[in-house]
């Protein structure tokens, strides 16, 4: 199967999608939690809404707990496809371990011995400046490594990305595991050297911005963390770190960089896949806290990612390209898998791409991805809980499976093709589960009904400086 290129990096790919659309084995037994109804807003979870997100969350961590490698932690980009593992989606692996113990999926033991062999694995792993037989350098990890030996998959970047988002998820660990015995004052211990560890100011080929990533080939890949996306959470790392801290510069600079503009009546800093609004607020609450941009609009970026979530929904809902479907409770488009790069009765179809819709540009093939709705639980229940309720009765099993929602779908695309897999009378279904669109899922609805990652995060030290340097403040 071809190789999947992650959400960020498939860059060249998503330019041709611009230009062409702009304008146009599951464990059993596991204890049921007792969740109390919770407001989040103007919003109170109903019994029913409970037991929904009970199913969702404790199918989703199936993905992390049943496919990841137990002996060095490495979570598979995707499944049942075999696969490399991609470090991102260890980072939100990491977490939903401690959702499954809270939960009682897990025993707290069984999780602590997940952690350690992940930790382990990653502070042992080989790093150098040599383009093979390495894991990572200076700290960062290669984008993809392989799910046996650990080592850099194939050609792939070392990335600033999928690193953050793997020590979001350490930096997690660590502050979960606070008891004094001698495991989980390790998990600490581990989780303060991989963190540490990481160079930032190495990274800045062009300050004050971090570049995208590294190539032992070539160097420095030639974009920065410029514009508003997922980078959040890097900045706030690279912000918070001890020993090779970028400088507060590079926050306004950051900021300066950002789209603000009315998509569908919403007013926010855009960009079109709802990921990149989505994967920083797994880990950090921004309600109620500005930085100096956010100040000037008056509103915090939780109120500007719902604005997306509902920008998102109302995009669909209108249907300007008359996709299969689309509707007011099916909807959705993040960078996810699609059927394939062809062009079908005049209609231009994708694979993997970073689909999303915004007032600079549209990237859309019909194709929807439960992740969408459901990485946004925490910011929209109102509109995300009925959109994953509809598309798990409307498509059943086809969408639907073990370990929670498929990637992805695309009603439209109906052409039965050998290199299209999924393809039906009904249109396309994924048959994979990724793991960095599970990952939101299962952690946002965690911190819809809980709090508990956000709270657990507001805990951490580290995080806490970075958001201090950035210059955040409760709101006033």
């Amino acid at each position: 199967m071809k190789q999947q290129i992650s959400f960020i990096h498939k860059l060249p790919a998503l330019v041709t999608g611009i230009l062409l659309l702009t304008l146009t084995s599951a464990t059993t037994g596991w204890a049921q939690p007792k969740s109390q109804p919770q407001t989040i807003g103007r919003y109170t979870l109903t019994p029913a809404d409970n037991v929904f997100l009970d199913s969702l969350q404790r199918d989703t961590f199936r993905f992390f707990w049943d496919t990841t490698n137990p002996k060095n932690g490495l979570v598979p980009d995707r499944a049942p496809t075999p696969s490399f593992s991609s470090v991102a989606a260890v980072g939100f692996g990491l977490t939903s371990y401690l959702i499954g113990v809270e939960r009682g999926y897990i025993t707290r033991r069984q999780a602590v011995e997940r952690v350690l062999a992940t930790l382990r694995f990653f502070r042992n792993a080989p790093q150098g400046a040599a383009p093979i037989n390495v894991a990572g350098y200076k700290g960062f990890y290669y984008h993809f490594l392989d799910m046996q030996s650990g080592l850099r998959f194939k050609t792939v970047e070392l990335s600033t990305i999928d690193t953050a988002l793997l020590l979001a998820g350490v930096l997690s660990c660590q502050t979960y595991f606070d008891r004094k015995n001698a495991a989980e004052t390790e998990i600490r211990k581990l989780a303060d050297e991989l963190y540490k560890a990481a160079d930032w100011t190495w990274f800045q080929a062009r300050q004050p911005f971090v570049s995208m990533g590294w190539h032992p080939e070539s160097g420095f890949i030639k974009s920065d963390w410029k514009g508003y996306d997922e980078a959040m959470i890097l900045y706030v790392l690279a912000l918070g770190s001890p020993t090779h801290p970028v400088g507060p510069e590079v926050w306004p600079a950051w900021t300066g960089s950002y789209e603000w503009m009315n998509f569908y009546n919403q007013e926010h800093v855009n960009f079109e896949p709802l990921f990149g609004h989505q994967y920083s607020h797994c880990w950090i609450d921004f309600r109620g806290i500005q930085d100096a941009y956010m100040r000037q609009k008056g509103m915090d970026y939780f109120e500007n990612s719902r604005r997306a979530t509902y920008a998102n929904r109302a995009y669909c809902a209108a249907n300007p390209n008359k996709w299969q479907d689309y509707s007011e409770t099916v909807w959705g488009l993040t960078a996810c898998d699609g059927p394939r790069d062809t062009l079908a009765n005049g209609r231009q179809f994708f694979s993997y791409r970073a689909r999303g819709a915004s007032a600079q540009r549209i990237v859309d093939d019909g194709t929807i991805a439960p992740t969408a709705a459901g990485g946004s639980l925490a910011f929209a229940p109102e509109i995300c809980l009925p959109a994953l309720k509809t598309m798990k009765a409307k498509y059943g099993s086809q969408l639907y499976g073990p370990q929670g929602f498929r990637d992805s779908f695309n009603p439209t695309y109906r052409y039965w093709s050998p290199f299209a897999y999924g393809s039906t009378d009904n249109g396309w279904f994924d048959r994979d589960y990724l793991g960095i669109d599970q990952g939101p899922i299962i952690i946002m609805a965690e911190n819809l009904r809980t709090n508990f990652v956000w709270n657990l995060m507001k805990k951490n030290p580290y995080i806490q400086r970075g958001l201090s340097r950035a210059g955040f403040t409760p709101v006033k």
